[in-house]
Parts: C-alpha cells; structure tokens; sequence
C-alpha cells in the first residue's frame, strides 16, 4: 500500500545543474505516443514552445519547483491553473493516437521520467544514493504526479514496485517522425534565435544525448559512441565538482527563484501558467 503520510522532500536532491539534463527528460515524456502528440498538436497557443520558449519553460520548472517544494496551497493553486489549459489537449478525429491530458497513466508515466531524471541527476551530481536514501527520496517524489491528477495509489508503492512499473512501460514508447523532428528541433535549440541555435545546439544536443538512456537514444536515432561516453563522464566529474562546493542556496537555484515568483504571482493575481 502506498505511503498514508506524504514524505518531506529531500532538498539536497535538488540541483540546478539537473536542468542539463531537461531535454533529455522531455524526450523520455514525449517518447509515449500520447504525451508526444499531446504536445506536438497541443492548442494551447500560450504554452507553445517555438512561440514562447521562455513562458513554457518557466512555467514547466515551476511546476517541479511547487510539486517537490510548494505548501498544499500553492500545489492546489498550480494544479487549477494547469487544468484550465490541459483542459484543451485532447486527440481529434485526424490524431494519430488518441490522448487526453486528464489520462492519469499518461500522467503516471510524466512523472515516473521526472522521477527517473531526479534520480539519475543525484547520481550525476551529489553522488551514490543508498538504498534507504533512495526509497525516502521516491517516496517523496510521489507528489511529481499527485500534485495533477495521479492518485497517490497509482504511484508505485516503493522503489522496487517503481523498477517493475518502469519496465513494463519502456515497452510502450515509440517516436515516430513527426515527434522526432520536434524533439530533435528542441535538442538542437532550433526553438530559440538563429545565433543561439547555431552557437549552443551541438553543446546541447550533445548533452541531452548524454542523459538519455539507451532505449530512447535509439528511438531518437542518436549516435552515441564509447568516446562520446568519456567525454560525457569528464563533462558530469567537473560538474559534481563544481555542485559540491555551492552552498545550497546556489546549489538549488533557480528553483527557490521560481517559487518564490509563483508566491509572488498568487498574491498579485497574475496567472501562473
């Protein structure tokens, strides 16, 4: 049975340089057929990433920051406001899948790659996790889906429950090419100015390339090769090294930062999506 009291998040887990690895993450989400093509189709003109980059991603890492950080108010202020636009996402009669942004397996699966990311990221850059840290840690990250529609039962109950769920859902992913050339357009940053794109796309191809699993390495049809993966290693060594000597306060940045504009637009009445 799962957990009858919520779990306090560990805010040592939470990294800013996780972000690194945000692309990679979104590929594992959108490499379900239904959550892909519930973005790629999505109406919502707000939330679009190639109209509004710098909106969609603020908006997509506060909600991280209000469902590991937030109080049951702020996850019940988010949780609205995100309804009101997913209310909008759901397949067509030309839609090659059918999808709902409701659909609370989808929603499952959104956040067991968020989990998979954050556990992989503290790997990366805090260090080995035992297995006690590990099972309070996904305990607590239970709320990365409960804060939308997955109903506390629906998480997995513990770490090995999680690995079992994982798997059997690997089985399910499939990029077909309209989803590919979107998410291979955000890998390369082709979102953001021509400059930009062109300046900082190899880096970031490369290390979104670097964090994905292989299963979704290969359903994007990305090379990866025994050099590519030293590179990597040496990349994430400086990188730990870098994290370990911040003070928390820098360490978690930019996600103190952004709950705090959350809080912010609550008491103001701005939207927050």
């Amino acid at each position: 049975m799962p957990p009858t009291e919520p779990v306090p998040f560990d805010r040592k887990a939470i990294v800013g340089a996780a972000l690194l690895a945000g692309g990679a993450n979104v590929i594992m989400q959108l490499a379900r057929p239904g959550v892909g093509y519930g973005v790629i189709e999505s109406p919502v003109e707000s939330g679009q990433l190639h109209r509004h980059p710098i909106k969609r991603a603020r908006t997509t890492f506060s909600y991280l920051a209000v469902a590991i950080m937030g109080t049951p108010q702020e996850k019940a202020a988010f949780r609205k406001a995100v309804n009101k636009a997913h209310a909008q996402v759901r397949s067509g009669p030309a839609s090659p899948v059918p999808y709902n942004a409701f659909d609370r397996e989808l929603q499952l699966w959104v956040a067991a790659c968020l989990y998979r990311g954050l556990e992989d990221t503290y790997r990366s850059f805090i260090g080995p996790i035992d297995p006690g840290e590990r099972e309070r840690l996904y305990r607590s990250a239970a709320t990365l889906g409960t804060t939308l529609q997955v109903r506390p039962e629906d998480w997995p109950p513990d770490r090995a429950a999680f690995e079992e769920y994982w798997q059997r859902e690997l089985k399910k992913i499939a990029i077909d090419e309209p989803v590919r050339r979107y998410l291979g357009d955000l890998a390369d940053l082709r979102f953001l100015p021509g400059p930009v794109s062109l300046l900082f796309g190899p880096a970031n191809r490369f290390v979104t390339t670097g964090f994905l699993p292989p299963e979704f390495r290969e359903q994007m049809r990305l090379p990866w090769s025994d050099r590519d993966q030293r590179r990597f290693d040496r990349l994430v060594t400086a990188l730990r090294a870098f994290v370990r000597i911040q003070p928390p306060v820098l360490r978690r940045f930019p996600f103190d930062l952004l709950l705090w504009d959350v809080r912010r637009r609550m008491r103001t009445g701005r939207p927050l999506v």
